[in-house]
């Protein structure tokens, strides 16, 4: 059948229900394309789960550590069919939800299958051609799978796949030592499997400051999470009952052998899939759609946001996308893609949160620049949680006294740094938080102390 709607949003990611909400709130006739799970990646596959499975991980860890605050405790022992219905119940309550109010929505018409572009303003999905002057692409991304030698017969797991595991692996590889790669490798060590991380890099997590991967590389020697970089030939051969991960690095054995092996290297846009060729637009050699600062491809009335468009690899940048396009199309407003202040965690426990430039960053753009710095052994509440590893590190532009970017890596920092983010957006110098009065005990009131004690860079 063929319909007509005033716009369409293909993909019920973080972006889409929420553009929908505004569009139909508006008095437009839209419909929504889902192909599988409605709430994406962050709902799936992402955050929701992974942040689940984390809080067991945890909880494991600290029935270990008894000890360490006076109680007694034994043998801790982890039900991976528990961890994973718990997780598969907070997962299926969100997307049960979510799907609810899309299909209860009055001004929204839902469609499940894949959509593909017929023309640029017509899209099929299965028998049915949806047309509109206004297409939304939010299609996300999914795990990338290395063209690695091996690849092809070797069994192995991805970060959606392992999600759905009901037993511990005895040995888990993780190939990729990024984020992703980290959280689960830390996650089924506290489960209890033994965890090798295997990365091509001279150091993990390489996009942070070498401090921060130094930080890690510690927390996880403490966690006796094996670490093999500089891998510079990764391949996979099966083995009787696993897998063997072939490597080649300055050191140690040639190869690894575990139960399981998990490909944590990055991802991919989902965007091949679209017959973008039919709309006139075309990919970057990434695969991601390319727009401008306000969203908008290259074609009239078509925008990508989330994922797919390269500006952004989070859920908050993604919501962020559709906070900029509805704003920009309903409300008269000007908003853009540039305003946004760089800002992610990893989830490692402790969190390493980080805003702005890094100082890496810093030192390339050759501006003079102050520095505070502050280990987290010399913060009152981590001592006290018995949470030590990490710091607090804040850069400060010596003329205007602008924030420039900061780490704050430690029990709480993924909560804490957002006082020095939300200054940042003020455009507010660095004495308003030394001037401010933050709440004892905690870690945010180490950061004003931290800009009291700034020095230059050098």
């Amino acid at each position: 059948m063929k319909f007509a709607f005033d716009a369409i949003v293909v993909g019920a990611g973080q972006a889409g229900p929420s553009l929908v909400s505004r569009l139909t709130g508006a008095g437009r006739r839209v419909a929504m394309v889902e192909r599988k799970l409605f709430g994406g990646t962050c709902v799936n596959t992402g955050c929701t789960p992974t942040k689940a499975m984390v809080a067991s991980a945890h909880a494991a860890h600290l029935a270990r550590r008894g000890g360490d605050f006076g109680i007694k405790s034994g043998p801790v022992d982890v039900d991976m069919r528990a961890v994973k219905a718990r997780k598969d119940t907070i997962v299926g309550n969100s997307r049960s939800g979510l799907e609810k109010s899309l299909r209860e929505n009055r001004n929204c018409t839902v469609f499940t299958g894949t959509a593909a572009f017929a023309s640029p303003t017509t899209l099929r999905v299965g028998d049915d051609l949806l047309e509109a002057p206004q297409v939304f692409l939010n299609v996300g991304a999914r795990p990338l799978v290395p063209d690695i030698p091996g690849v092809d017969v070797a069994p192995f797991l991805t970060s959606t796949s392992i999600l759905d595991l009901e037993e511990l692996p005895a040995h888990l590889i993780v190939v990729g030592g990024g984020y992703v790669g980290l959280e689960f490798a830390q996650m089924f060590r506290r489960f209890g499997s033994q965890v090798t991380v295997v990365d091509k890099k001279a150091r993990l997590a390489a996009h942070e400051d070498k401090d921060a991967s130094r930080v890690i590389h510690e927390i996880f020697a403490s966690e006796s999470i094996a670490i093999r970089i500089n891998a510079n030939c990764i391949h996979l051969e099966p083995e009787r009952g696993g897998v063997r991960v072939g490597i080649a690095c300055d050191e140690g054995a040639p190869h690894i052998d575990g139960s399981h092996v998990l490909l944590a290297v990055g991802r991919v846009p989902n965007t091949d899939d679209l017959n973008l060729a039919a709309a006139g637009l075309k990919t970057d050699e990434h695969g991601f759609i390319p727009v401008d600062d306000r969203l908008c491809t290259a074609v009239s009335g078509i925008y990508a946001i989330g994922d797919c468009n390269g500006r952004g690899a989070f859920t908050h940048t993604a919501y962020n996308d559709f906070e900029i396009v509805a704003e920009n199309l309903l409300d008269g407003a000007s908003r853009l893609v540039s305003d946004r202040i760089p800002a992610h965690a990893l989830y490692i426990d402790p969190p390493l949160a980080r805003i702005g430039m890094s100082e890496e960053e810093v030192r390339k753009s050759g501006r003079r620049t102050l520095i505070g710095f502050r280990p987290m052994t010399r913060v009152s509440r981590a001592i006290e949680k018995g949470e030590t590893f990490g710091f607090i590190k804040v850069l400060v532009d010596a003329e205007s006294q602008q924030i420039l970017g900061a780490t704050v890596f430690g029990s709480g920092g993924d909560e804490a740094v957002h006082c020095l983010l939300t200054a940042m957006y003020a455009h507010q110098p660095a004495s308003l938080l030394t001037h401010s009065v933050h709440i004892h005990p905690t870690v945010a009131e180490l950061i004003p102390t931290t800009l009291e004690s700034l020095k230059p860079l050098e």
